[in-house]
């Protein structure tokens, strides 16, 4: 399965009609946060594919050119806190960083540990009914430890303790970005995990579960 990871900064040439031909098949989109609703929903649009997202620490509310606020990007299925059945895999998200400043998406360790128990409630029960483990995480904020940064981009201690404890194969996350200095997008490996900083976009092929089991009893 091909996935578009996309976070914190809008592409030009994804933002044109033939976006298709520059990404090329693509099953679905991965939004970490820090993007324009505008930008999922051309990409959805154009590309015709599910985007599954979790929100980022200058994500906010967007107002229509009718006066209406809205909160959510159309066509796109928000996984804060949620697992979900996707292609024989299991896609879990969480969404923000840890606080820095007062602002939305903004939490304390505290604050992380309890979401983070809601979400690997959650997990349990996805892993228990579809008797698979989780395989792909996708965050605004990497782990702490695992590509993260100093001061405001430091990683939650909660997340990596999630990490550690489920093992998905891929966690997929934006926040620090690149020219920063120590920003990193070289995967990078951990336990079972593939850490994978998607600042801009990534191209990512990720085997699926029907894959796995039929390389297995070949």
């Amino acid at each position: 399965m091909r996935l578009l990871s996309v976070s914190d900064e809008v592409i030009g040439h994804l933002q044109t009609a033939q976006v298709h031909h520059r990404v090329g098949a693509i099953d679905a989109i991965v939004g970490c946060g820090d993007l324009p609703f505008s930008y999922l929903e051309h990409l959805v649009s154009v590309l015709n594919v599910p985007c599954f997202y979790v929100n980022g620490n200058h994500d906010a509310p967007e107002e229509c050119a009718d006066g209406s606020i809205r909160d959510t990007p159309q066509g796109c299925e928000s996984l804060d806190l949620r697992v979900t059945s996707f292609a024989g895999m299991l896609i879990a998200g969480v969404s923000g960083v840890l606080r820095y400043r007062e602002g939305d998406y903004q939490y304390s360790e505290k604050q992380w540990r309890r979401r983070l128990l809601a979400l690997s409630l959650r997990t349990m029960l996805a892993q228990q009914r579809h008797r698979r483990p989780l395989d792909v995480l996708i965050c605004h904020s990497p782990p702490a430890g695992l590509h993260d940064g100093p001061r405001a981009h430091r990683g939650p201690q909660a997340l990596r303790r999630f990490v550690d404890r489920f093992g998905p194969r891929y966690v997929l996350h934006g926040h620090v970005h690149i020219n920063y200095g120590y920003g990193d997008q070289r995967p990078l490996q951990h336990g079972r995990s593939t850490i994978i900083n998607t600042c801009g976009y990534r191209l990512l092929e990720i085997e699926t579960a029907v894959a796995m089991h039929q390389a297995s009893v070949s």
